[in-house]
């Protein structure tokens, strides 16, 4: 698949996923908390700066973001899909916030003049960049000098049972998957160490680091509710389901959901979780 039809099932997928990220909004912004704050920590965010959120989605971690930088800081909301982008935008409106700007525009070709940002932040955003080496130099070019870009990428599927835990149902229905394209868009993409960093410095950023951070995933759901969420939110699972048969689909749940039982108590989720953390500065 050449890079605009990557682009073009990527715009896609994400249109279509707007809808259900919206629905999930409040769990997922308390899920992924820990790599919002993982990002601010390691961006060096302060009050006062100017940030670019890439791939922000439906606002996080924007909305965060801009509470942290304060009135006298500003932040940019940019997603590919535009169906995100307005989601991001009412919840802004919605809880107040004033420092906050939107813009629909791909990563590897930002809008923003040169020497635009303080910080440039991307929360799980970068493995589906269609040119992942375009879109780094173009949060590079918008970056101020000696200006920060913070990436959070998902580290092995094995370390990450939200997607372990479907996966593993999934492969007993469905027939054998051809070998994935390592370089395709996909969750996983940057799960080994050094792939991303080494794509971040090759754009020309200096001081690049990675390290992984382990956290846990909590959310208010029992098995069956975290299962609702997983199945809604993900396009790829949408797709694989929608080829099964309801017997099947009622087998794929029932199996997720017993093998989660042992991440949740008391209505209460706590999964283990692993995503990669890629710093690096303009020079």
């Amino acid at each position: 698949m050449n890079d605009d039809n990557q682009a073009d099932k990527v715009v896609r997928e994400w249109r279509e996923n707007a809808f259900y990220w919206q629905k999930h909004r409040d769990p997922i912004r308390r899920m992924f908390e820990p790599i919002t704050e993982a990002l601010i920590a390691d961006g060096g965010i302060v009050q006062g700066q100017s940030v670019l959120d890439v791939a922000g989605g439906s606002g996080e971690p924007s909305l965060t973001i801009s509470e942290r930088v304060g009135p006298t800081g500003s932040v940019m909301c940019s997603d590919v899909a535009g169906e995100m982008v307005n989601i991001a935008q009412s919840e802004a409106q919605r809880v107040g916030l004033t420092n906050i700007e939107f813009r629909q525009c791909a990563a590897d070709s930002l809008p923003f003049e040169n020497d635009s940002f303080d910080v440039v932040v991307c929360r799980l955003g970068a493995m589906f960049f269609p040119d992942p080496l375009a879109a780094m130099r173009e949060m590079l070019r918008v970056t101020t000098p000696s200006g920060v870009i913070a990436l959070a990428v998902w580290g092995k599927s094995e370390l990450n049972p939200f997607f372990s835990l479907s996966d593993a149902a999934l492969e007993r229905q469905l027939p054998a998957p051809a070998p994935a394209d390592r370089d395709a868009p996909g969750a996983f993409r940057f799960a080994e160490s050094g792939t991303l960093a080494r794509i971040l410095q090759q754009a020309g950023a200096s001081e690049v680091r990675e390290h992984p951070f382990e956290f846990q995933l909590v959310a208010p759901f029992t098995p069956k509710e975290f299962w609702g969420m997983r199945s809604e939110t993900s396009g790829t699972l949408r797709e694989k389901l929608a080829t099964l048969s309801q017997e099947q689909r009622d087998l794929v749940a029932q199996e997720v959901e017993v093998a989660a039982t042992r991440f949740f108590s008391n209505n209460q989720m706590s999964l283990p979780a692993q995503v990669i953390i890629v710093t690096g500065r303009k020079s």
